[in-house]
């Protein structure tokens, strides 16, 4: 008996689920993959802290220094020791509002009701942070339920939970800022090149319903901008709180400038694309070959942002997407003025980023040149020697 062939829909369907599947499966991959190393050092840690309770502090019940060393390495590499910081002032908040709350009121449910309303303010006053808030209600709970002695052991657990953490994330393997920076400002010019790639397709289509989608696809690009300044922020946290990385602030501190250009490649981003889109017909097939060009040039960038080499090809690319386009003239209808200066704009924000001087990237840009030189990108190693030495002895 002959089978019917199957209708195409349904063909198309599974097509789809199976290409589905295959990105889900590949992105479970790479997260998997990716984080081995901090997965491991968590593990690592986490034992280490069991074994302290357990066999020198002689807790029978070791739980909580563990808990506070995967709760304080679990968040980004640059902001762990931080997070063990906040880990550990909730939970002395929380013990000291509930031993003088049971001062006061003894045991009962008021008790439980006011220490943990004024642990949490007690949290709020040192911070506010999410994890101080949680530890600080936490363990006013504990330490009113199960006993002020208890309360007391979840300090000396967290205290030892934190210092683990502290000799995990600040001295056995501190973050690499640079590193933490240019994971970022790879995802970061990835999805801006994504964005001018659909912007390029909208433009080259010419539909106004394309052109929305279009508008609705574009916001995930730019929320990475929000990931990109905590970024930032880590890399900032990790020069100063790591011995490592004393005295030798400076590539930290040029590069940190440089992926702060990225926001503003981001807003111009936006804005060329707005500008774009308010054209005729004439004017945004004028400018889809140039937004094609710097799309690549954009994705090339983020495979490797720290290499000297990509970065001068980077900046040669934009220079020829910006060749590409339709030049500023006078006389000419403002909305095909202001396309032209907002394309400029994301060409300038680039050559900036790989750290073009701002004289030397207008002039060419001006001139229609890709001739331009790209200086060395910061570079940081990770051998400290006389330098950690002499950081530690001005820090005296």
């Amino acid at each position: 008996m002959t089978r019917a062939p199957w209708p195409r829909r349904p063909r198309a369907a599974i097509r789809r689920a199976a290409a589905r599947a295959r990105r889900a499966a590949r992105a479970a991959c790479r997260r998997v993959t990716g984080s081995l190393w901090p997965v491991a050092q968590q593990t690592a840690a986490a034992t280490l802290s069991w074994w302290i309770a357990k066999h020198v502090i002689h807790h029978h019940q070791p739980v909580f220094a563990p808990i506070t060393t995967l709760v304080a390495l679990n968040t980004s590499r640059g902001g762990r020791g931080t997070n063990a910081v906040r880990f550990v002032a909730g939970v002395v908040a929380g013990v000291l509002v509930a031993e003088a709350a049971v001062a006061l009121l003894g045991d009962g449910y008021p008790t439980v009701a006011l220490a943990v309303f004024l642990a949490i303010l007690a949290a709020l006053v040192v911070g506010g942070e999410r994890v101080t808030i949680a530890q600080a209600a936490v363990s006013a709970v504990i330490a009113v339920g199960t006993g002020i002695q208890a309360g007391s052991n979840r300090v000396v657990d967290a205290l030892l939970g934190a210092g683990v953490a502290l000799l995990f994330s600040q001295l056995l393997f501190p973050a690499h800022p640079l590193a933490l920076l240019r994971r970022a400002e790879s995802v970061t010019l990835a999805e801006l090149a994504g964005a001018l790639a659909l912007t390029a397709r909208a433009l080259e289509g010419g539909d106004t319903a394309q052109r929305e989608w279009t508008w609705e696809h574009l916001r995930p690009a730019y929320t990475r901008l929000a990931e990109l300044g905590e970024a930032r922020a880590d890399a900032a946290t990790a020069a100063r709180r790591s011995p490592l990385w004393w005295g030798r602030r400076e590539p930290i501190e040029r590069e940190t400038r440089y992926a702060a250009g990225l926001d503003l490649l981001g807003a111009s981003c936006l804005t060329c694309t707005r500008t774009l889109f308010a054209l005729d017909a004439r004017g945004r097939a004028a400018f889809t070959p140039a937004v094609g060009a710097l799309s690549d040039t954009l994705r090339r960038l983020a495979a490797a942002p720290g290499d000297h080499a990509v970065r001068q090809r980077g900046a040669e690319g934009a220079l020829r997407a910006a060749a590409l386009a339709p030049a500023p003239a006078a006389g000419e209808p403002v909305e095909r003025a202001a396309a032209a200066t907002g394309f400029t704009m994301v060409v300038l924000d680039v050559l900036a980023f790989v750290g073009v001087p701002a004289g030397e990237a207008r002039e060419a840009v001006r001139a229609r040149t890709a001739r331009v030189r790209v200086g060395a990108p910061p570079t940081l190693r990770w051998t400290a020697g006389p330098r950690l030495g002499g950081a530690l002895r001005r820090r005296r």
